[in-house]
């Protein structure tokens, strides 16, 4: 059994805390935060409630699978629903598509709808993605992988230096259909002449898997995983402030708090390494994907119909998302801005003709700024520079002995699908007891 110290308590390190002490390790968890969850939390204001970070999720597999491998089922503890729609795009022109979720066909007729002559095309660009899908599932998002022996399919893809913006006008004519399979790219910050090719592989995984939510919020998926560390044993630390990784004898025997040092066996960094001076040399050639503008809003009386997430093009972009949870007659909104935003986002959203002013009860407005402070880095990850990126994160191992990296930052993309992909790798890494 090996004493285990999970630096961070948002939904990383829960899932690795998680994972490991099912498997008999002796599980420390610590958080800067008074409250567990970090980025999949919620925030609360006059009786609205709103989810912090995401509000859906992809490859329900995953999460299903960490719910099996800490405890109970995810059947038992929470409901899981498809979305009909992974979101509605409303360009420019005043065109609009509506992008179901888990189907081909539907697919098809929606983006045919939109732009005659092109479902096929789209189609086309999808499934070009199917290979890379089940090269990169196998060999580096299921399997721990080593940098310096590669299998020739992952290495050619990683190593690869067509760029998705090339991809894209190579195979949709378009440009609307371009913006639909850029925009998750676009919405966490990057540049899409920076973005590999093969990471648009997001839209393959819209497709075949679907949009998944829970009802009530993604934000309670960290409540039920901030319990399940109780039932696993999990000795969580609240309010602790960790200054860095311990190495003597070069490898890492304990981490280094304000109160103290917590010695260990094994360290995982499920935050960004930045924060830990004994890995930020590491990654001192990478830069965070900073998040958007974000205004939650409580809303009440008659209100424009919007769909659960709609995504308004242009410049600045804006995503309105409207499952938070309101009193009678109310609504909860989130509407996040990227871009040149100028104004406030509100009045922005009024120019889309989506006028809510005079039906605001509350709401609370976040910066970028404010987020990093409130989470301790940002929830996104790193932000892509190029293909050279995926090989200068960390995760699942480190250079350092017995220090290993869960989360964003040691993902190629953010999102709950691929971090608690990380957190299952770094069990793998780790072992059981």
């Amino acid at each position: 059994m090996a004493r285990v110290v999970v630096v961070g308590g948002g939904y990383a390190g829960l899932a690795t805390a998680g994972r490991l002490a099912k498997t008999g390790h002796d599980v420390t968890l610590l958080e800067r935060a008074a409250t567990l969850g970090g980025a999949l939390g919620s925030v609360h204001a006059d009786g609205y409630r709103w989810d912090a970070g995401p509000t859906s999720t992809l490859l329900p597999a995953v999460l299903r699978d960490l719910f099996r491998k800490t405890g109970r089922p995810l059947e038992r503890e929470l409901d899981l629903v498809a979305l009909e729609t992974v979101r509605t795009h409303r360009f420019v022109d005043g065109s609009e598509l509506a992008l179901p979720g888990g189907s081909r066909s539907g697919q098809l007729r929606a983006v045919e709808e939109l732009s005659p002559g092109q479902g096929q095309a789209w189609l086309d660009h999808v499934a070009a993605y199917t290979d890379d899908w089940e090269v990169l599932r196998r060999h580096y998002l299921e399997q721990p992988w080593e940098r310096t022996s590669l299998p020739a399919d992952l290495k050619e893809r990683l190593g690869s230096r067509e760029t998705l913006q090339r991809r894209l006008r190579r195979t949709l004519k378009d440009d609307r259909l371009r913006d639909v399979a850029a925009h998750p790219f676009v919405t966490d910050g990057h540049a899409v002449r920076d973005v590999p090719a093969w990471m648009g592989l997001v839209a393959y995984l819209e497709q075949r898997f679907g949009s998944w939510t829970v009802p009530g919020g993604m934000a309670r998926v960290g409540e039920v995983l901030a319990a399940r560390m109780s039932t696993r044993g999990v000795d969580v630390r609240l309010r602790t402030v960790v200054r860095d990784v311990v190495v003597r004898g070069g490898r890492a025997v304990a981490v280094s708090t304000d109160d103290g040092e917590v010695d260990a066996d094994v360290v995982v960094c499920a935050i960004d390494p930045r924060g830990l001076p004994a890995l930020a040399r590491l990654v001192e050639r990478t830069m965070p994907a900073i998040p958007p503008v974000v205004c939650h809003v409580g809303l009440s009386g008659d209100l424009p119909e919007v769909p659960h997430e709609l995504v308004l093009h242009g410049d600045p972009t804006l995503v309105v998302r409207t499952g938070g949870e309101a009193p009678d007659g109310g609504a909860a909104w989130t509407v996040q801005g990227r871009g040149r935003l100028a104004e406030d986002v509100l009045v922005a959203l009024a120019r889309h003709r989506i006028d809510v002013r005079g039906q605001v009860v509350t709401r609370v407005d976040r910066s970028p700024r404010d987020l990093v402070e409130a989470w301790g880095g940002s929830p996104l990850g790193l932000l892509w520079q190029g293909r050279a990126t995926v090989q200068r994160r960390l995760g699942p191992d480190t250079p350092v002995p017995g220090v290993y990296a869960a989360g964003a930052h040691a993902t190629p993309g953010a999102g709950l699908p691929f971090v608690g992909l990380s957190a299952a790798l770094v069990a793998q890494c780790v072992g059981p007891a």
